[in-house]
């Protein structure tokens, strides 16, 4: 069987989500299954090169990941031809300089989100990348989630009738730091180093409704800082400057109402910690990261609101679980497989770096309607 190499500069891999989604259980899991097929029967095995500013730190991870390739130097690794993709998953404020830098050595880029923190570096790293023609591409992990592939499903197959409305709930509690450690870097907290719920989740937001249900034409948003003091990863009291959780309505093409709950200051009564209903003239559907549950309009109940006596019925047994039917990959190395594929022999691909730019626009969007106390419309954006 005739392999290929691809070589992958990863930058940002020390974070926990870099580490564990994109080097772990994407780039390295292809690796290790021998790589991916190509239309011609080619197996692409990709060739990691981690990097990073703390040389110890990254020669410590590679040399537990039996990653052979390491450096300090992100100039000299994007001066290899050898290597063509450029991958970041590091801070957010650094990434458009980053993806230039990266464009400009002649590489390919892939990158989390959100792709900048203001709407026109977004467009302007969107619109750069497009001239000098690389294949670019953002993380849309969530569209490969099996609870939100289930929804697509049902929609697909008009389950659902008329589709009404969607409720969202997402998020946990994150221990301020002094009781227990906090699950989530301190910077999250502090909206002078980028952090904030808004602009960490509303971009998510943005492609799975745009994908699963219907485009977003406006947004009313409230944030609100709940927790006001944290501690940080030494112990140290610090003032949280940024937004923790987010309180937004949106409005979609076709009449549909979307509300969406994202918070790090709420304790967990659902199914998982994401949770989406969907409610349509024919059905509703719930799904989590993995199930779906349903129930359509012929099973569903009657009840009466009776104020004066305890409730009998109990609503969670009126639902049916859809089946797997299929293997669910890891949503991550489902779209680093697809990316790959792009670049390698121009296979299929449309998250781009303009479907990045949309969501730093509603985030901005987000950012006015809770500024302003007002909707705020999302206009088409053309680059």
């Amino acid at each position: 069987m005739k392999k290929q190499r691809i070589g992958i500069i990863m930058h940002g891999v020390t974070g926990r989500m870099g580490m564990n989604q994109h080097l772990i259980r994407s780039v390295l899991a292809i690796r290790d299954q021998g790589g991916i097929a190509l239309s011609d029967g080619t197996m692409l095995v990709p060739d990691p090169i981690l990097v990073g500013r703390n040389p110890d730190k990254i020669e410590a991870l590679a040399n537990r990941l039996g990653v052979a390739r390491f450096t300090a130097d992100l100039d000299a690794a994007l001066a290899n031809p050898d290597d063509t993709i450029f991958f970041d998953a590091a801070s957010t404020k650094l990434r458009p300089e980053l993806l230039k830098k990266a464009i400009d050595a002649g590489k390919h880029v892939y990158c989390e989100k959100p792709i900048a923190e203001k709407l026109d570096i977004a467009v302007d790293i969107a619109r750069y990348a497009k001239e000098k023609g690389v294949k670019n591409g953002v993380v849309h992990d969530k569209l490969d989630l099996p609870g939100l592939l289930k929804l697509k499903r049902l929609r697909d197959a008009g389950f659902f009738g008329k589709i009404l409305s969607v409720r969202g709930e997402f998020g946990y509690w994150v221990f301020e730091g002094d009781f227990l450690p906090a699950q989530r870097p301190s910077w999250n907290y502090r909206a002078e180093d980028g952090g904030g719920i808004i602009s960490d989740m509303i971009c998510h937001w943005r492609y799975v409704l745009d994908n699963v249900f219907a485009p977003v034409k406006s947004i009313s948003c409230l944030g609100a800082t709940h927790i006001p003091e944290r501690w940080d990863e030494n112990g140290r009291p610090y003032k949280a400057t940024a937004d923790d959780a987010a309180y937004a309505t949106f409005e979609l093409e076709g009449g549909i109402i979307a509300q969406i709950n994202s918070s790090w200051a709420v304790r967990v009564r659902r199914d998982d910690l994401i949770t989406f209903q969907v409610d349509g003239t024919h059905g509703s559907a719930v799904a989590g990261l993995h199930s779906c549950l349903t129930q359509h309009r012929a099973n569903t109940p009657k009840p009466v609101w009776n104020p004066d006596q305890k409730q009998t019925m109990n609503f969670f047994d009126d639902w049916e679980e859809v089946p797997d039917n299929m293997v669910f990959d890891n949503g991550f190395k489902v779209q680093w497989e697809e990316f790959l594929r792009h670049v390698a022999e121009d296979g299929p691909w449309k998250y781009t770096l303009v479907e990045g730019a949309k969501g730093v626009q509603l985030v901005d969007c987000a950012l006015e309607s809770w500024r302003k106390r007002c909707w705020v419309d999302v206009p088409a954006l053309e680059i």
